[in-house]
């Protein structure tokens, strides 16, 4: 795989490939290809928290300037300067939301599309290597976080700074103050750290039951017609409980730590606003300091308390920004099982043959090819002839090329594979037809007439413009599975392969589809995989294959030509 993913000067939208190091990695990579969102938020949150540390500090000058008998223009002066820096810090903090919802925004944007190319580029071979309910909660949960890493940024350094400012002048004032300062911020900060590592394993936990839920979730919801038909809702649904409850479980755990580390955000940059107030006051007891620079020193200790739980917020965000970051690397370490061969073979023009020496099925060009197999067996089969990593990359030809040798864009051009599996999406009936592609008004009306399928889309108001619900679920089983390979007769592929297309309808409707579909597909080859004598009837060519093969050896098949 490349590293282009990490190349700074590649629009995110542009990168065929996603390539994921590390979850540090992947957070770095995402500043530098647009830093400047963040370091527009540095500088403005800077400028936003600068005058809030100087603020206690003018107050106390003024303080001071008013206690002498001719201060009143000093006093007049510094009350100027506390209204200017209340100023900039209004203008800089309108300016720091803009800048971190924009580097929030370019964090979200860029990794949800970095996944949805992943997803694509995975295709079919992603079932089998991910829950979906971790793609789900990769572009939803991860993501946000992510997200809230970015917007925090700005605001991390303009606290650091601040925080150094007021160390600073603390120190130029009292050294015994300023060192208390330098000592003691320092180590409310770290005194956070030991509750890092525990958030981080239990927001993992966390996350992980988070996925196995929204999965089982999906499932039901997926399989909820099939569930009440055969009376399993309420096992079903109880099962989620469980799951639900260990969701709530591992969220509390992740809860209570975060409360401890919010609690000792609060706690120690407290004592340490003690211990320098108490300090400041010995100090002007004694005359050390005077009153003006005690209520500075107050103001810019309680100050102190902003930056320290800002450190606070954004070590508990990087720490959840690191779990998602590393599970959306994780997604993005998957491969495809289709392998782009290092010297790809074209295919030739035209239909495209079909020979597999191993299970022996074989279909002519430009023929109907019928394939009887056990019901166990047709997926696999179907898998072996349009998928390089199902098995049959080095025996399946197509045009005589080893399948392992085409091109997959070209595979994906030239051939389609449709089955029981396929679904619809939410969208219009011609959007879903036509999957974005070019077809006209008599392409699609052909296929719908082949499909048998002009009644269903009629029936929906609007017709081809009506809109369908995520997987069709208004439709009847029969009626999506007619669409479904309507859609399929409108690729117009030279070589398409059908697992049970007829499977969810009557037989007389049945056998109007096979008839239109031997006639629509004359000329380009056609595999369909079907017990139904309608279709072996109208096959040129019928394939049997009887059991399972021998251990070495290849399946028993017959060719019987129609």
């Amino acid at each position: 795989m490349s590293n282009r993913l990490f190349d700074a000067s590649v629009d995110p939208a542009d990168v065929p490939e996603a390539d994921a190091r590390g979850p540090w990695a992947y957070l770095w990579w995402l500043a530098r290809i647009r830093p400047w969102p963040l370091v527009l938020a540095a500088v403005l949150g800077a400028l936003w928290m600068v005058p809030l540390a100087l603020i206690p500090l003018v107050i106390g000058r003024a303080i001071d300037e008013a206690g002498r008998a001719d201060g009143q223009v000093g006093l007049y002066l510094w009350a100027l300067l506390t209204l200017g820096l209340g100023v900039l810090q209004a203008v800089a903090g309108a300016g720091l939301i803009q800048a971190a919802v924009g580097a929030e925004a370019h964090a979200l944007s860029v990794t949800h599309r970095v996944l949805m190319r992943q997803v694509v580029r995975l295709g079919a071979a992603l079932r089998g290597k991910a829950r979906s309910g971790d793609v789900a909660a990769s572009a939803a949960a991860d993501v946000e976080s992510i997200g809230n890493a970015f917007e925090v940024v700005g605001r991390t350094i303009g606290a650091v700074v601040a925080a150094v400012l007021v160390a600073v002048a603390l120190t130029v004032t009292s050294p015994v103050l300023g060192l208390a300062v330098l000592i003691g911020v320092p180590a409310a900060v770290l005194g956070i750290g030991p509750l890092l590592r525990p958030l981080q394993e239990r927001d993992e936990a966390q996350r992980e039951q988070m996925g196995i839920a929204t999965s089982q979730a999906g499932d039901i919801v997926a399989g909820l017609r099939i569930l009440r038909g055969i009376g399993g809702e309420a096992g079903f649904a109880e099962g989620f409980r469980r799951t639900s409850q260990r969701v709530r479980r591992a969220g509390e755990s992740a809860g209570r730590m975060e409360a401890w580390l919010q609690a000792a955000g609060v706690l120690l940059p407290g004592l340490v606003t003690v211990g320098i107030v108490w300090l400041g006051a010995r100090l002007a007891l004694e005359g050390t300091i005077t009153a003006g620079e005690l209520i500075a020193f107050y103001g810019a200790s309680a100050f102190l308390t902003l930056p320290v739980s800002t450190a606070t917020e954004a070590a508990e965000t990087l720490s959840l920004a690191k779990v998602a970051a590393g599970r959306v690397c994780a997604l993005l370490r998957l491969t495809p099982d289709t392998v782009r061969p290092a010297r790809p073979e074209p295919l030739p023009a035209g239909a495209l043959a079909v020979v597999d020496a191993d299970t022996g099925i074989t279909a002519a060009a430009g023929r109907l090819t019928v394939v009887t197999a056990p019901a166990d067996r047709t997926g696999e089969l179907a898998d072996r002839l349009s998928r390089p990593g199902a098995g049959g990359a080095a025996t399946v030809l197509l045009g005589g090329v080893p399948l392992g040798r085409v091109d997959p864009d070209e595979l994906a051009a030239r051939s389609l594979r449709s089955g029981p599996a396929d679904v619809l999406f939410s969208g219009t009936v011609r959007e879903e037809l036509t999957v974005g592609s070019a077809r006209s008004r008599e392409a699609v009306a052909r296929a719908l007439f082949a499909a048998d399928a002009a009644d269903v889309v009629d029936a929906l108001p609007g017709g081809p413009d009506a809109w369908l619900d995520e997987g069709g679920r208004t439709l009847s089983g029969g009626q999506r599975q007619r669409l479904v390979l309507a859609r399929a007769l409108l690729s117009a592929t030279d070589l398409l392969i059908l697992e049970d297309p007829t499977a969810s309808v009557d037989a007389h409707t049945e056998a109007r589809i096979v008839d239109r579909v031997a006639a629509l597909r004359a000329g380009r080859t056609t595999v369909v995989f079907s017990d139904s004598p309608l279709w072996r009837g109208a096959a040129d060519h019928v394939v049997r294959l009887d059991a399972e093969p021998a251990p070495g050896g290849p399946d028993r098949s017959t060719g019987v030509p129609s």
